[in-house]
């Protein structure tokens, strides 16, 4: 196991696909944002290729990778995430579906090619990088988070540069950033064509939103039924249970 992990690493299991992850309390762990864009999101399941922006320690190319077969490449900035990423798709023997490659989303398309995946899926910083809510995060958690390095805007383009005419692009975020990321793609010609508001429990506002558009769609949005994360009991739902540890 040593191999494996450096410093305060541990290893995970992502229970419903039998996999594990590579995580760290000090440097990142993913989020429940990320189970649910990989659930919400549309893959071929037998061909396809397919890109994850902003994939952190790289658990949404191996969520995905339950569900396809696939080509999936995980983008990550910061290079210690990265590193953790390609060895978790290393331990679970997933090279060969599976690349992380360490790189800006900003202007990827011109390493990897224009236009040509069929999927894209983005988690991306959520905050403003002037909000002072988390400012003293360490780094590498301050840069996942606030847009210090990527904007809303510059994700999105950089999805849509990547995407086929009719691929599409899912993407996470806060619903206070509706109509921002609504303008941002159909200003990158993705048309917004569903959407999912998740809420902590029946009775709170929403707290995530999950957005998925098409390139060069047709107007025609369809809103979703709610996602509950947590019921009456303080428990997970079933449908949140389901999407964290499988069917039983």
């Amino acid at each position: 196991m040593e191999q494996w992990l450096r410093d305060d690493e541990r290893l995970d299991y992502l229970l419903a696909e039998e996999l594990r992850i590579i995580q760290s309390p000090s440097v990142f762990s993913f989020s429940l944002d990320a189970v649910l864009l990989s659930r919400f999101t549309y893959v071929p399941i037998s061909r396809g290729k397919i890109v994850d922006l902003c994939t952190g320690n790289g658990a949404i190319p191996l969520f995905l990778s339950a569900r396809t077969k696939g080509e999936i490449i995980g983008i990550e900035l910061q290079e210690r995430l990265a590193d953790m990423a390609k060895r978790s798709v290393q331990y679970n023997k997933l090279d060969s579906q599976v690349m992380i490659k360490q790189g800006d989303v900003k202007g990827i398309a011109a390493q990897i090619g224009f236009e040509k995946y069929d999927v894209v899926t983005c988690n991306p910083p959520y905050f403003p990088a002037h909000e002072a809510s988390d400012k003293n995060l360490k780094e590498h958690l301050a840069i996942a988070r606030h847009e210090i390095h990527l904007t809303l805007e510059e994700a999105v383009r950089s999805a849509s540069e990547l995407l086929k005419q009719g691929g599409k692009a899912a993407f996470v975020h806060r619903p206070g950033r509706l109509l921002d990321i609504v303008t941002a793609m159909r200003a990158n010609r993705l048309e917004p064509k569903r959407i999912r508001f998740v809420y902590p429990k029946e009775g709170n506002e929403a707290n995530t939103l999950l957005i998925e558009g098409i390139k060069d769609g047709k107007p025609d949005l369809k809103i979703l039924p709610p996602l509950y994360v947590y019921g009456e009991s303080g428990e997970y739902t079933e449908e949140v249970k389901e999407l964290l540890y499988g069917k039983e």
